[in-house]
């Protein structure tokens, strides 16, 4: 096994993706695209991908891991050959959304390439008339391609290319045995790229077993950088959950992903927060699927001010903007740590991490130190004062209007409907999402009940809609 490293930080710039072997119209989307130079793990992982090796990658969510995969893949891709060339297990359908919207964004360049999302959750009826008419790619879920597999509604014979996204993900929620029986329906002379945040024993596993010769490419850990303020307090467990309400109080921050440990603390945490009257969402693995889709529809249109998750639900999720991070429980992994705290102060913005912990945890904590190669900077509880005698509320809130892309919705007709036929302007409705089978659409607080009713009197798209509001 080789490996290979980036420069270290701060020595010279990542180059260009004109220094790679990709086609002029690809580089041409990538310009449009705003790609303008590489991230450290696609400088990384792209030039030995690209030269057709087996690559296990360490990369966190946000690193540009998506596209060090897509830019092998569509490289690897002959459009002209109608059949299922490449295959991107996900850990979660979240995830495998992100990874279809941003393959095809990078297929641009090329005419007519099918990417087709196989996941849980949502009806096989209309996965199998989909591949029925043929696909390049496939992204997905192991049990539900497993599932396809059986049924032989999908094929692997044409297969060149097979990625494993979040891989340290897949085997913590138990996808050991999947991933193996999906990887043995693969052709054995395939390109395997393997991207982890993190390096647990089951990796080094899958690799030994459906790997050639990988070669490891880290990108090293990103500490909190300027951008990112830490801020620790020390608790004690009785009063943990209620200092979460004094910390938002006191920051007021738009939006916050609050980390527990366990199922049970998201649980108690989210009705202590309710009970204060604070917008808060739990997102754990429990969840159905459509429960689970409007928590995270909500959180990401500020129609929800806090949402609490385990480590494991939150993977694979892109919240821009996120004002705050609350760790409520230390992880015992640093590593994990650095990946929570790293979802705030994104793309130039100032992020805030608030980190609880008790006196049974300060072993964890002096392991996060020693990662970040710095002291925590400790807080006193009596500094955490109400910053307003507002309740701190979200602006906006979530209509969901029953019907989506089966029923032809579309994004534009729900905005008409709002604007045009009602009258109220572009900037009292935020986003917009369009499912399967529903509609969210965020509209200010103000408006809310007002244009659910008369939604619900008029029409979308010359058709009565039945719409209501998502609140706690």
């Amino acid at each position: 096994m080789t490996s290979t490293s980036p420069p270290p930080a701060g020595t010279t710039a990542t180059p260009g993706f004109g220094t790679l072997p990709l086609s002029p119209a690809m580089l041409d989307n990538l310009e449009q695209l705003g790609y303008r130079s590489m991230t450290a793990i696609q400088a990384a992982a792209l030039p030995p991908a690209l030269l057709g090796k087996d690559i296990i990658a360490q990369a966190k969510t946000g690193s540009g891991k998506t596209a060090a995969f897509a830019l092998t893949l569509l490289a690897n891709l002959n459009p002209r050959r109608f059949a299922v060339q490449a295959l991107v297990l996900c850990p979660t359908r979240e995830l495998a959304d992100q990874v279809t919207t941003e393959v095809r964004r990078l297929a641009r360049a090329e005419d007519n390439v099918k990417v087709v999302t196989l996941c849980g959750g949502v009806p096989l009826r209309g996965q199998l008339a989909t591949l029925e008419h043929g696909a390049h790619i496939v992204v997905g879920t192991p049990g539900r391609i497993m599932d396809h597999l059986e049924r032989g509604s999908l094929q692997l014979d044409a297969l060149n290319t097979l990625v494993l996204d979040e891989a340290d993900r897949m085997l913590d929620m138990g996808f050991f045995d999947d991933i193996a029986t999906v990887v043995r329906r693969c052709p054995k002379s395939r390109q395997t790229l393997l991207f982890s945040a993190t390096y647990p024993e089951g990796i080094a596993k899958l690799s030994a077993q459906f790997m050639r010769e990988p070669v490891t490419v880290k990108v090293e850990t990103q500490h909190a950088g300027a951008q990112i303020e830490q801020r620790w307090y020390e608790v004690t467990e009785n009063e943990r959950l209620d200092v979460v309400g004094r910390l938002l109080a006191h920051f007021r921050p738009a939006s916050t992903l609050a980390f527990c440990n366990t199922k049970a603390q998201c649980r108690d945490l989210v009705a202590v927060l309710q009970a204060q009257g604070i917008s808060a969402l739990a997102l754990f693995g429990e969840l159905e699927q459509r429960e689970r889709d409007q928590v995270l529809v909500r959180f990401a249109n500020r129609s929800c001010s806090v949402l609490v998750a385990t480590d494991v639900a939150a993977r694979g999720l892109d919240i821009a903007s996120l004002a705050a991070v609350i760790n409520v429980d230390v992880t015992p992994d640093p590593e994990v740590h650095i990946h929570r705290i790293g979802r705030t102060g994104r793309a130039g913005e100032r992020g805030l991490a608030l980190n609880l912990a008790s006196l049974d945890e300060m072993g964890s904590v002096g392991r996060i130190e020693q990662l970040q190669g710095r002291e925590s900077d400790w807080y006193p509880l009596g500094e955490l004062t109400p910053a307003s005698n507002e309740p701190l509320v979200p602006p906006m809130v979530t209509l969901h209007i029953q019907g989506g892309r089966k029923e032809k919705i579309r994004a534009g007709d729900v905005l008409g409907a709002l604007t045009a036929d009602l009258g109220y302007t572009r900037e009292q409705v935020g986003k917009i999402n369009v499912n399967e089978w529903s509609t969210y659409v965020a509209v200010d607080r103000d408006i809310a009940r007002q244009a659910a009713s008369r939604l619900n009197a008029g029409r979308i798209k010359g058709r009565s809609v039945k719409v209501r509001v998502l609140e706690e």
